[in-house]
């Protein structure tokens, strides 16, 4: 599969949430789409992530945007990292990893020299057209948030 690009239309998905229900894109028409994708809840960088679109997710709701976190952690576990770190964005669940391969974000990755596959951090502005607007991929955390808010804003 090729490499998702800037103008393309966005991959349809339909994900289990924190909040007991199912968010889907076609669903989201009409808003901005923050779609992050993040290894795993609960870890550091994973939960500074979450915690800096949370502090800013008044703005991003200002701007017509709704904010979804995407890992292949369950729902149970995505309802206690949401509970313990008082989170405000959207926690989807895609633990077969379909939605996560088709926006091409299970890549391999090292540590220690050791090769495996995982979630690449990274993310995905779509417009209200449903077409990609913006992508970052090996997302650093530091003042990403900043960023992506900034994109939305210009949109």
């Amino acid at each position: 599969m090729s490499e998702l690009a800037t103008g393309q239309k966005a991959p349809e998905f339909n994900l289990p949430t924190d909040a007991g229900s199912e968010i889907s894109l076609s669903e989201l028409k009409g808003k901005i789409v923050v779609l992050y994708f993040y290894p795993k809840d609960d870890t550091p960088g994973c939960t500074t992530e979450a915690i800096d679109f949370s502090s800013r997710i008044a703005e991003f709701e200002a701007a017509g945007a709704v904010v979804v976190g995407v890992s292949k952690d369950s729902v149970k576990k995505h309802q206690n990292f949401k509970a313990k770190h008082d989170l405000k964005v959207i926690l989807a669940s895609d633990p077969e990893g379909e939605m996560i391969e088709r926006y091409g974000v299970w890549v391999e990755k090292a540590m220690y020299g050791r090769a495996y596959m995982g979630i690449e951090r990274a993310t995905f502005v779509i417009g209200t057209d449903g077409t990609i607007r913006r992508i970052w991929r090996k997302v650093k955390v530091k003042n990403h948030a900043d960023e992506v808010l900034s994109a939305v804003q210009s949109l």
